[in-house]
């Protein structure tokens, strides 16, 4: 299997992105990887702290590591959002591929500070692994939100971005240039989008020269990701629109078979709810069409 650096590379020289998608449980995570199969692309399977705190972070590791044992494409495993070095350490001694090290919250000189502590320390344990830092706010919780959140702190410009990558060391950055975590309530029925400052994208690729990462995607206009690809994105993070297409199946599921108690067909349909959302995702990220239905179905499952 190609490293995660090799397939950022050629990404990042074809203009294409590669679609990184947060798991919770096994509904998910089979959704995302059939439909990566389907495309044929890489993909990247992200863990928050929160989401390997349920799952397990040995767990996960052990379940992406059988399900590479099939032909497909690669499967990379992210720790997404992690806020401090103990647990970043931790899911570097798992075998992550790639640490999401957030201290974006903090003032931009502490940022700066601790995020260069762990590259220092990640990298002490295994060179090969990727460290990504955060500056800017884009809010936190992919959920949805009745109101807009309080960001704390503008956009992301291009001289603290170069900073920023100058002093930690960081393989991957990820700015904050438009997007949220979450969605509105008032976009789940309307044509409502995110938007991006895709010349501010284009900015801190320009100053930086890194990968960059686009946080908070879900509900994001496609023009605009189409744009901000071309402009530098490299990674695009999608969680809240797999969550509601788990939520909605399971809730049609619950609806439409009222006396059924079996797991195992109640939440078989939620894994192809969840493959028909991804699959549409990488389809705008690697610039093909989009996929049929019928050739979302017809992907063979790589269920452990």
């Amino acid at each position: 299997m190609a490293s995660l650096l090799q397939t950022l590379r050629l990404a990042d020289a074809q203009k294409s992105a590669i679609g990184h998608f947060n798991v919770s449980d096994l509904v998910t995570l089979y959704g995302i990887v059939e439909a990566a199969r389907q495309q044929q692309v890489p993909v990247i399977v992200g863990a928050s702290e929160a989401e390997r705190r349920f799952m397990g972070v040995p767990q996960l590791v052990a379940i992406i590591d059988s399900l590479r044992a099939r032909e497909g494409p690669p499967i990379f495993l992210n720790a997404d959002h992690t806020h401090s070095l103990a647990g970043a350490v931790e899911a570097a001694k798992a075998g992550f591929d790639w640490v999401v090290c957030d201290f974006s919250s903090l003032p931009f000189e502490q940022n700066v500070r601790q995020t260069r502590e762990a590259v220092r320390v990640l990298k002490g344990l295994r060179p090969d692994i990727l460290v990504e830092g955060e500056i800017g706010d884009i809010g936190s919780g992919s959920q949805i939100h009745d109101a807009p959140p309080n960001l704390k702190t503008s956009l992301t410009t291009a001289d603290e971005a170069r900073h920023f990558v100058e002093e930690t060391g960081v393989d991957t950055l990820a700015p904050a240039v438009g997007t949220m975590h979450g969605v509105l309530r008032s976009m789940l029925n309307t044509n409502a989008k995110k938007h991006l400052d895709v010349d501010r994208i284009r900015a801190i690729k320009e100053s930086t020269r890194v990968f960059m990462t686009l946080h908070g995607a879900s509900g994001t206009d496609d023009d605009d990701l189409r744009a901000a690809i071309t402009a530098g994105i490299t990674v695009i993070h999608i969680n809240t629109e797999v969550r509601l297409a788990w939520r909605r199946s399971i809730e049609e599921s619950l609806a439409r078979q009222k006396d059924d108690i079996a797991p195992y067909t109640l939440l078989a349909p939620a894994i192809e709810a969840v493959k028909w959302t991804v699959a549409a995702r990488l389809a705008l990220f690697s610039r093909r069409g989009p996929p049929s239905w019928q050739e979302v179905q017809a992907t063979p499952t790589v269920r452990a």
